[in-house]
């Protein structure tokens, strides 16, 4: 007789068989190219977007760009910052960003493969890196992205070091990414974790987090799912220095969390008031 871990695993199973594998091939720098002048005039008028540092990135071959995240499922700080790397280092160079499964699959959300978006997975990862791509993440996920909104300046990964091992093994260096603004494009109320937990989102789907929310145009917003339209928050991103892999990957770890919570401190110090910046 088959048991709710069973029906659980099952569904748990059919999701990830949905999830599309990742083909680096999808990324379209034609496409890229010609969506560019119209999305970064979006960015830099409702967003006002402003991305400093990008010089500190290496000029080629693979590196793996860790950020803080933000702004729910609709998180601007992804946006600026892939249309701000295309355009300063050209769309020619291999970029790719990792993303929640449920991104890659909703139908709605295909075009972000032109993008370079690609489901985040530790293969996923090495394939692009191996490929001598450049590979933003954001290993707090979904837990740091439905943070509450008074806690928009936190870095906080949960713990999780994958990205370090990730960088080790593949010999490529880690660049931190701080940002600063979007957990202001609504009020994030809390990660509501426990809801997770009793509708088993977090064993079926991976989501550990069914957060709860004010955001437009729906009010009261739980879960997130449908998104929601982002207030004009001014976005700000630093790139930070390189931090050298080592051999202690807690070492390593706490270096990146607080080179970035350095730059975000440092960002939010020169915000006069949230969403205005």
């Amino acid at each position: 007789m088959a048991t709710v871990a069973d029906a659980i695993g099952w569904a748990s199973r059919q999701i990830a068989d949905r999830v599309p594998k990742a083909d680096l091939d999808q990324r379209d720098p034609d496409f890229i190219r010609d969506q560019l002048p119209a999305t970064w005039l979006v960015a830099s008028l409702y967003f006002r977007a402003d991305v400093r540092g990008l010089d500190r990135i290496p000029t080629h071959g693979p590196v793996l760009l860790v950020g803080n995240h933000s702004g729910g499922n609709v998180p601007p700080d992804t946006f600026v910052f892939t249309l701000a790397f295309c355009s300063y280092f050209g769309v020619e160079r291999p970029f790719y960003q990792l993303a929640h499964n449920l991104v890659t699959l909703y139908p709605p959300l295909r075009w972000l493969r032109k993008f370079g978006t690609v489901a985040a997975s530790p293969e996923n990862a090495r394939l692009a890196l191996e490929s001598g791509a450049a590979v933003l993440v954001y290993p707090g996920g979904d837990y740091e992205v439905f943070r509450p909104s008074w806690q928009r300046h936190i870095v906080d990964f949960g713990g999780r070091k994958g990205f370090v091992r990730l960088a080790r093994e593949t010999g490529v260096p880690i660049v931190p990414v701080a940002a600063v603004g979007g957990q202001e494009t609504a009020l994030f109320l809390g990660r509501a974790q426990w809801l997770a937990r009793l509708l088993l989102v977090d064993k079926v789907v991976r989501l550990k987090s069914v957060p709860i929310s004010l955001a437009l145009p729906w009010g009261l917003n739980i879960s997130d799912l449908l998104g929601h339209i982002p207030l004009p928050a001014k976005i700000v991103i630093e790139v930070q220095e390189p931090v050298a892999v080592g051999d202690d990957d807690q070492a390593v770890y706490d270096e990146v969390i607080a080179s970035l919570q350095a730059g975000v401190d440092r960002l939010a110090a020169q915000r006069r008031f949230p969403v205005l910046g």
